[in-house]
């Protein structure tokens, strides 16, 4: 639903009714994973996307019904042999769509949900998609990790519903939980789509170099928070990183420190060593490598010849690294694009990233047999 937010937002403050279309589930390759939106707003125009144009349309005018009706759908798109005129997918998935009705009246919290995913506070939604009672349809609780507005219908399903919550939010995760149809665990009747919303990942680029900069343009451009870190002022400027969100001038293996004490790095962080240089690579990836659990950084990549790569290999040693830590190391950094300059390089560190992520191999599309899109995987692989 970022995609669309403001789209949101600007309908529901002026009191209009917008249709607001989700993506809930997908079955093998599908274009878009749950939590992609499109909405229809009160003036008839649209924003976002559900599958990259193959049923828009569709979901267009399925929209415009639910805000004349004022009643949510839950709608199957997938391709269809039996009809090849039918509205589908023409990857051969198949999504599930769920459209709803949003404006003050049906969706009152709206307003603090919006500011809280602008500034980067946990929240998620939680809407009933599938119940055997149609009234039971559209209705949400609002999830925070020390507070829930709303309610799904009765105390042991709002009860439920928000424990089980708790968990997808924590780690930033779209999911359908199923329930019985009072919330009843272990039971099937009621379907409840949870979206939520974590602050972006960060990625930390280290060295301010002209690779750094091509490298956080990329890492903005896949949903990071870049911050480039360099110890030297000279380099270090907000002019030289515009596409950054935050620049800092300070020895990288103290920030990164610091960056841990303030428990603002975890498992889906990025970590990119640009510097080549072992004054500056060498502490900051003895404190990265050794670093396990919700701490340890989803990527940690370092640049450099192959030559530097076994000399810092070698350093890291001689500080204690043994070879275990070097599990997922990613050095030389990047996928094997054969670029030179820095923007190629940049992607394909940044193509490094995504495949590790969503369990790609790296390969070209036309060698491999298996489904295009990732299907419907919420949460990376882990590379450890």
């Amino acid at each position: 639903m970022r995609d669309v937010l403001d789209d949101v937002v600007s309908a529901w403050e002026e009191g209009g009714v917008a249709g607001l279309a989700t993506v809930v589930n997908t079955i093998r390759s599908a274009p878009r994973l749950p939590g992609a939106a499109m909405v229809v707003l009160p003036d008839g125009s649209a924003a976002g996307s559900v599958s990259g144009g193959c049923v828009e349309g569709a979901v267009y005018e399925l929209s415009e019904e639910v805000v004349a009706t004022g009643t949510p759908v839950l709608e199957r798109y997938g391709f269809s042999d039996d009809d090849a005129f039918a509205v589908g997918l023409t990857c051969g998935g198949i999504i599930d769509v769920f459209v709803e009705p949003v404006s003050r009246e049906t969706f009152p919290q709206f307003g603090t949900v919006a500011e809280d995913i602008r500034h980067g506070r946990p929240v998620a939604v939680a809407t009933v998609i599938e119940h055997p009672d149609p009234a039971w349809l559209g209705r949400r609780l609002v999830v925070r990790p020390d507070t829930t507005e709303g309610t799904l219908g009765n105390d042991h399903a709002d009860h439920a519903v928000a424990d089980d919550v708790q968990g997808l939010l924590a780690a930033g995760t779209n999911a359908i939980l199923a329930y019985g149809p009072e919330g009843q665990r272990m039971d099937s009747g009621m379907s409840v789509f949870v979206s939520s919303f974590q602050p972006r990942p960060r990625m930390i680029v280290f060295g301010a170099i002209d690779f750094a900069a091509a490298v956080a343009r990329q890492g903005a451009l896949i949903g990071y928070h870049v911050t480039v870190c360099d110890a030297r002022p000279l380099f270090a400027t907000r002019e030289r990183f515009k596409e950054a969100d935050e620049v800092v001038v300070s020895w990288p293996h103290r920030y990164l420190q610091r960056e841990l004490d303030a428990g603002r790095i975890d498992n889906r962080s990025v970590v990119c060593v640009l510097t080549h240089d072992p004054k500056f690579d060498v502490p900051v990836l003895d404190i990265a490598l050794r670093l396990e659990g919700r701490q340890r950084p989803f990527y940690i990549g370092a640049m450099g010849s192959r030559r530097t790569h076994e000399d810092r290999l070698e350093r890291l040693r001689e500080v204690g690294l043994g070879e275990e830590h070097f599990a997922g190391f990613h050095s030389p950094i990047g996928l094997d694009l054969r670029g030179r300059t820095p923007e190629e390089t940049a992607v394909a560190i940044a193509a490094e990233i995504i495949a590790l992520r969503w369990g790609g191999s790296g390969r070209e599309l036309r060698s491999t047999g298996h489904d295009i899109h990732a299907e419907g995987r919420q949460e990376p692989v882990s590379p450890h």
